[in-house]
């Protein structure tokens, strides 16, 4: 029983950190895919008193991606009802024109502010409508839940990574007079720690694979049925071939700086 406690005492804090780092490698694609559908419908109003081409507007600012007009015939057939065609016609001629401009990126307010600026140097530029208020409170919400959620998993990973490290202290202790009596023969300090290398690299694999059945589990049974949409509409994101690479190796990673850390804070393995 002793044996099995002394191993999830090192399994389930790596279990912890290599779920972090999952959780925030899902978080990033699932964020860069909300932010891309945010910035796509995002467009900001520019009115000029001339027809403008997005190559224009492309030189006033380089964030300007695209730029759609707005059919002034639609506006004049709402503002001009019962009128006759030559008082609509009058209309249509003092009418500025209207385009819907998207960006190339999501953007902060300050950004969009620099851009109307910009855009508002142009003489033939007449306004530009940013619509800031709902722009910035949405930004916002999206920067506090990426900021909390990459803090929490930093938390936790530092916590875990301190249980690792007092749990591979005490195999050095359960190893420690074996390793005395290597190092009064003169063994190498990696031939001293490799009792230790062997423990930790065996249950770093055992925490990767559990890790690893967690995601594909949660990837292919419990996504579908979640009854989030998106969650549902990019299960395929959920995990990735690239990380399981990514964790295998952050998890011997972790166990070497542990290995190490413990070795070389402590008195009688040195070399």
């Amino acid at each position: 029983m002793k044996f099995i406690k002394n191993h999830l005492m090192f399994i389930l804090p790596l279990l912890a950190i290599l779920l972090g780092a999952e959780f925030f490698m899902v978080f990033e694609r699932t964020t860069q895919l909300y932010e891309k559908g945010l910035k796509e419908s995002y467009t900001m109003m520019v009115v000029s008193h001339k027809p403008v081409e997005l190559s224009q507007l492309k030189e006033l600012n380089r964030h300007i991606h695209s730029s759609e007009p707005i059919q002034r015939e639609r506006i004049v057939s709402q503002i001009a009802k019962g009128l006759n065609r030559s008082s609509s016609q009058e209309i249509l001629g003092a009418l500025p024109y209207f385009y819907n401009v998207g960006l190339d990126s999501y953007m902060k307010t300050s950004a969009l502010d620099d851009i109307k600026l910009d855009l508002e140097s142009d003489p033939n530029i007449k306004m530009v409508e940013t619509f800031g208020t709902n722009h910035d409170s949405s930004y916002r919400l999206f920067s506090f839940i990426k900021f909390i959620l990459n803090l929490f998993i930093l938390f936790m990973a530092v916590v875990s990574l301190f249980l690792i490290m007092k749990q591979m202290e005490v195999w050095k202790y359960t190893h420690e007079e074996r390793m005395k009596v290597m190092e009064i023969f003169g063994a190498p300090l990696m031939l001293r720690l490799g009792v230790l290398f062997r423990v930790a690299i065996v249950d770093a694999i055992v925490a990767g694979v559990l890790m690893s059945l967690i995601f594909f589990y949660v990837k292919f049974q419990w996504a579908e049925r979640s009854g989030i949409d998106i969650i549902m509409q990019n299960h395929e994101m959920l995990m990735e071939i690239t990380d399981l690479g990514t964790l295998f190796i952050s998890a011997l990673l972790i166990v070497i700086v542990a290995v190490f850390s413990t070795a070389f804070t402590s008195k009688g393995v040195r070399e």
